[in-house]
């Protein structure tokens, strides 16, 4: 490994702090944009299908690239990759808040996206370089993953913010100083890192991994649409799994591969990836659904209902903190299999919600869900990352974020199938509607911001029981919805219990040294 001195050397917790801050702005930027869609559609007349892309851009080049960045940033340098990936994520993000169509705004969503494919890996390789301690890498990707959740759940407080003092640009535009300090303090304070081995690029694996990726990822955000027993969507599985097959196969086979597929059967790597990937679908299934539920049933605003999200950020923050901590005590299964039960606890208390339970009961809800998150992706991580060579760090981080996007993106799917078919179904069979319109009654069936528009315009002697009726079948979507995600997180926890050890095994040849080493100061004794 190679570092090169910045200009401020030996503060590695200035490093770490200008890391979060990197991988916060992008973890931002996943939901941020969620509560400026009403305001996009009224300002860019954007129908539903070009809201959908204008936050699942994003997310698919991200998702689709992150494999590829994170192996080129251990060839060239994981700092410059860094500086190189927030100065495009900063230049498409200033992009984004001046364009004047939708169509514009998908593509430098798109462009957005792959500053953060270069950013997102590099942040934790870097923290895998500079802590190389056990301890204290646990404790700095803690921090780490803590700030990932918290700017998840932090997009639509500010979001929600920025919408009621400015104008809908402005929710890119706040990227742009927050890039650019961190390009500063990265310059000025983390040491620059990459492979020694300096390996010949795999292209084939480069190209195949990207397409594999992105026809999975992309598959997964239309099957709702296309429906998930379509023949698109059994194409979209099948191609996806092929080239992803393809790409394993390859990777087996030449001599300089871009990603050891073996490491799969490490149970701390393996073990750690599922956990990570059933947390964030958990997570944005919820966050999918509890958005709607405060602004539809309990009628808060963008930034209210942001505001009430708090208490999953905080819990996040705490026990991603708190959780490497207890690992050193009872071991990394307990503790990662613990908080999927308890994050699982916290759906199926969330799914009892009705249109009067009050604040203070969903706040504690959402404590144990933040609580039991954080418990299982900042110990979870480090378990990924501790099974890989240093050397190896972009590549074992790129695994590690994938996981969580792809987790993320089917939460949103899944989740968001299971309450959209619920809510529509119950809709089509309640007698109340049945007096109104076809074509109300269908456009109030796709969602429950058509369904409110609709109430605008109906008589004032039906809105309530209407109102009512789709209160009702909202809440019915909502409680599957939860128990569905509650479901995922407690069967992937008694996998994660099963599958992953609870300390790292201690290679042979280091305790034939510690052997040697203890006999030699024995015979010096």
């Amino acid at each position: 490994m190679s570092n090169r001195t910045p200009l401020f050397k030996n503060h590695p917790i200035a490093a770490l702090i200008v890391i979060c801050l990197s991988v916060f702005v992008i973890s931002v930027d996943a939901t941020i944009v969620n509560v400026a869609l009403p305001t996009l559609s009224r300002e860019l007349d954007a129908d539903t299908a070009q809201l959908q892309w204008i936050v699942d851009a994003y997310t698919l080049v991200m998702a689709g690239l992150m494999l590829s960045a994170g192996s080129l940033s251990d060839r060239f340098g994981r700092r410059g990759w860094l500086s190189g990936g927030l100065a495009l994520f900063a230049i498409t993000s200033a992009v984004a808040s001046q364009v004047n169509s939708a169509d514009a705004l998908i593509a430098s969503r798109a462009a957005m996206g792959v500053g953060a494919a270069v950013i997102f890996p590099t942040t934790l390789s870097l923290i895998t370089n500079i802590f190389t301690d056990p301890v204290k890498r646990a404790k700095a990707i803690g921090l780490w993953a803590a700030m990932v959740g918290v700017g998840v759940a932090a997009g639509p407080i500010s979001g929600g913010w920025l919408l009621e003092h400015f104008s809908w640009g402005s929710v890119f535009m706040v990227n742009v100083p927050v890039a650019a300090v961190a390009i500063i303090g990265g310059w000025l304070f983390i040491p620059t890192s990459r492979d020694p081995a300096a390996p010949p690029i795999d292209v084939p694996g480069l190209i195949l991994s990207t397409l594999g990726i992105t026809a999975l990822v992309y598959t997964v955000i239309e099957a709702p649409n296309w429906g998930w027993r379509s023949a698109h969507t059994a194409a979209g599985f099948a191609v996806s799994v092929v080239v992803i097959g393809v790409f394993a196969l390859w990777e087996r086979r030449t001599p300089h591969p871009m990603l050891d597929v073996s490491v799969f059967f490490n149970r701390r790597f393996s073990g750690g990836s599922l956990a990570v990937t059933a947390g964030f679908l958990t997570l944005f299934g919820f966050i999918f659904v509890i958005t709607q539920y405060f602004q539809f049933i309990k009628g808060y605003t963008a930034f209210e209902t942001g505001v009430r999200l708090l208490p999953v950020a905080i819990s996040i923050a705490v026990a991603s903190i708190v959780g490497p901590r207890i690992v050193e005590w009872i071991g990394t299964t307990t503790v990662v299999a613990g908080g999927l039960v308890t994050f699982a606890a916290g759906l199926a208390w969330a799914s009892t919600a009705d249109a009067s339970t009050p604040y203070i009961q969903i706040a504690l809800q959402m404590v144990l869900l933040g609580g039991g998150l954080g418990l299982t992706t900042a110990p979870a991580t480090e378990s990924i990352m501790g099974s890989l060579s240093a050397d190896k760090a972009g590549v074992g981080s790129a695994v590690n974020d994938t996981t969580r996007e792809l987790g993320g993106t089917l939460g949103v799917a899944i989740v968001g199938s299971v309450f959209a078919s619920i809510y529509s179904s119950r809709l089509s069979d309640s007698a109340v509607l049945a007096n109104l319109p076809a074509e109300a009654r269908a456009t109030m069936e796709r969602s429950m911001a058509a369904a409110q528009r609709v109430i605008g315009q109906l008589p004032q002697g039906v809105i309530p029981d209407v109102r009512a009726a789709v209160n009702t079948a909202f809440l019915d979507g909502f409680q599957v919805g939860s128990l569905v995600s509650a479901g995922i997180a407690l069967a992937a926890a008694i996998i994660v219990a099963w599958l992953l050890p609870a300390r790292a095994q201690q290679p042979a040849v280091t305790q034939q040294a510690q052997a040697e080493q203890a006999h030699a100061e024995e015979v010096c004794a």
